[in-house]
C-alpha cells in the first residue's frame, strides 16, 4: 500500500467514527462522564488535610534569621556521608518541590544513599526585605548556612546542589567562596541568559524574550510600584508560558484523574505547592532582569556582588550541570554546553527527560536524576576544597 493510500485509509477510518456519533451515543458518553465527575467530587470530598501533606520528610530547625531557615532532615543511616550536602532553591518557589510526596522525593532519595542532607527555606520575604540584592542572599544567608553546616560536620567544606534559581546563587557562591564548597552541583539552571537567542527553542524561553524586550526604567518603574514582586504576579507570568495547559487541567485533566485515587493526590499536591508562591524581593528581581536576563553578565564575568566579581574561573572544584530536555522556562540553550567558562577540569553535563519541575517528580527523570546525584557526589568524595 502507497503512502497516499495510507492516508485516505485513516482519513477513511477517521470519518466513519464521525459518522458512527450519534445522539445516542453522545447522550451515553456524556452520561459516562456525568457518573465520572460525580464519583470523582465524592473522592475529592474525602481528602484529608493528611493525605495533601508536601514535604513531610523528618527534619531539624539548625539556623534561622530573619524569614530564612536552614534545616538538616534526619539521617536514615548510622554513619552519613562525611560531607554533607546543601540544597538551595529558588526564590520563586517554595522549597516543597524537594519532597513533594514521600514516592517522588529528591530528599529522601538523597538519605536513602547515606548522605547528610541540609536544605534552605528562603521563607515569606515581606516589604521589610524590599531592599536585600541577590548578594544579601549569596554572601550573607547562604554563606551562614554554610558555615552552620561546616561547623556541625567538622568539614572545612561541603557540597552545594543549587535549582534553578538556587543554582545561580550556589554558582556565584562558589566562585566567590571556592574554598568551602568541595563540589558544586545545579539543575535547571542558567548560566548563559542569552543561550537562546543563539539556540532558540520552540515553546520555551518565553520569560528571556519578555525580560530582553523591558528598558531598564521599566524594570525600574516595575520594582518602584511594588517593592516586593507579588507571588501572584510571578505565578501568573509562569502560568501564561502555557496558558491553554494551565487552564485545561482544571477541567479536563481534573476530572480525567478523579477516577484513580493517586493521580488525583498527585495533581492536589501539586496546586497546592503551585498556590503557595512567595512575593520576590524587589532588588533582587531589579538585579535579575537588569543583569542576568537582560546583560547576560554572569558568564562574561561581568557580574558584581556586594562589590566583588562573581569570576566562573575560581570555579575549580568538581562541577556538575543537570538540565531538562523539555524545559520551557530555562531554555536547553540556557544550561548545556557551559563548561568551558568554569575554571574546573571537572566538568560534567547530564540531560534529564520532562520539564522543569518534572525533572523532580516526573516518573522517568526520578529514575535518573537522585541515582545520578548520589553516584556523583560518592565518586567525588573526599577531594576537598581548592585553595582559596
Amino acid at each position: 500500500m502507497t503512502t497516499n493510500h495510507t492516508e485516505k485509509a485513516i482519513l477513511a477510518t477517521q470519518a466513519a467514527g464521525a459518522v458512527a456519533i450519534t445522539p445516542a451515543s453522545l447522550a451515553k458518553e456524556l452520561e459516562a462522564a456525568r457518573e465520572k465527575l460525580a464519583r470523582g467530587l465524592e473522592r475529592l470530598g474525602k481528602v484529608s488535610e493528611d493525605d495533601l501533606a508536601i514535604a513531610t520528610v523528618p527534619r531539624d530547625e539548625v539556623w534561622r534569621q530573619d524569614m530564612v531557615r536552614l534545616y538538616r532532615c534526619k539521617p536514615v543511616v548510622d554513619r552519613p556521608h562525611g560531607t554533607p550536602i546543601l540544597i538551595v532553591y529558588a526564590l520563586v518557589g517554595r522549597f516543597q518541590m524537594i519532597d513533594l510526596e514521600a514516592e517522588r522525593s529528591l530528599v529522601r532519595k538523597l538519605l536513602a544513599e547515606g548522605f547528610d542532607v541540609y536544605f534552605v527555606d528562603w521563607g515569606l520575604p515581606s516589604r521589610a526585605q524590599r531592599w536585600l540584592g541577590i548578594d544579601d542572599y549569596v554572601s550573607g544567608y547562604l554563606d551562614e548556612c554554610v558555615d552552620v553546616i561546616r561547623e556541625r560536620s567538622g568539614q572545612d567544606s561541603i557540597n552545594l546542589l543549587g535549582i534553578c534559581q538556587g543554582g545561580v546563587f550556589t554558582t556565584c557562591y562558589a566562585a566567590l567562596f571556592p574554598e568551602k564548597v568541595s563540589n558544586l552541583a545545579f539543575t535547571v539552571t542558567p548560566i548563559d541568559f542569552h543561550g537562546d537567542k543563539k539556540e532558540p527553542q520552540n515553546g520555551s524561553g518565553y520569560m528571556n524574550r519578555w525580560a530582553r524586550a523591558l528598558r531598564h526604567e521599566d524594570i525600574d518603574d516595575l520594582v518602584e510600584a511594588y517593592g516586593t514582586a507579588p507571588g501572584s504576579m510571578v505565578g501568573f507570568a509562569f502560568l501564561m508560558m502555557n496558558p491553554v495547559s494551565n487552564l485545561t487541567k482544571y477541567t479536563i485533566d481534573l476530572i480525567d484523574v478523579m477516577a484513580d485515587e493517586n493521580r488525583l493526590l498527585n495533581f492536589l499536591r501539586m496546586e497546592r505547592w503551585i498556590a503557595d508562591r512567595p512575593d520576590h524581593p524587589g532588588e533582587v528581581l531589579r538585579q535579575w532582569l537588569k543583569d542576568l536576563y537582560q546583560d547576560n553578565k554572569l558568564i562574561r564575568n561581568e557580574l558584581v556582588l556586594g562589590g566583588r566579581t562573581v569570576d566562573l574561573r575560581r570555579i575549580t572544584m568538581p562541577v556538575l550541570n543537570i538540565y531538562a530536555t523539555g524545559d520551557t522556562i530555562i531554555p536547553v540553550s540556557c544550561s548545556k554546553g557551559v563548561g568551558e567558562h568554569f575554571g574546573t577540569d571537572d566538568y560534567t553535563e547530564l540531560a534529564v527527560p520532562g520539564g522543569h519541575i518534572g525533572t523532580f517528580v516526573g516518573g522517568k527523570a526520578q529514575k535518573i536524576l537522585p541515582p545520578a546525584l548520589a553516584q556523583w557526589f560518592k565518586a567525588h568524595a573526599g577531594r576537598g576544597a581548592p585553595a582559596a
